[in-house]
């Protein structure tokens, strides 16, 4: 069996990174609804397109090591400058532009997933300690209420 060339993957790369692109916009709407149980559907799915663009991308970086250029991007920039094809180089020009759109998804998700936080610690927050009251009525272990009061008393001794 023949090596493989550099760009026999980058079709299915574009493929996958699109399918992911669709994943997180979806991810996007369930962070907005704040829906824990549709972004749970979401991550395996996720994990596994993520796998399989790694997968691709090695075997990208080994066919381009085989040729004798770098394992990486600029390797893959200096192949398509050595082989002049102007159709794989707009190929590997549509895979960095996608790329950037899923890198742009997974900034703004990531702000989202923060300020979602942010949220849940604030609500935690305001649970254990509530704010301006000097002396606050809590259920202790009997049942009945007991005061609380915000101010700690120092013991030495």
């Amino acid at each position: 069996m023949a090596p493989a060339s550099p760009h026999t993957t980058l079709h299915d790369e574009i493929k996958l990174i699109s399918c992911l692109i669709d994943l997180m916009k979806q991810e996007q709407q369930f962070l907005v609804a704040a829906n824990s149980e549709g972004l749970a559907t979401l991550t395996p799915l996720k994990t596994q397109l993520v796998e399989q663009m790694i997968g691709l991308a090695a075997q990208r970086h080994r066919s381009l090591a085989q040729d004798g250029f770098a394992a990486s991007e600029i390797g893959m920039t200096a192949w398509l400058a050595s082989i002049k094809d102007p159709a794989l180089n707009a190929t590997w020009d549509s895979l960095l532009a996608v790329t950037r759109d899923a890198k742009e998804l997974n900034r703004v998700n990531g702000m989202l997933i923060n300020k979602q936080l942010n949220n849940n610690h604030a609500l935690i927050a305001a649970m254990r300690a509530p704010s301006g009251a000097a002396d606050t009525h809590f259920y202790g272990p009997s049942g009945q209420t007991t005061a609380v009061t915000g101010k700690r008393r120092l013991v030495v001794g």
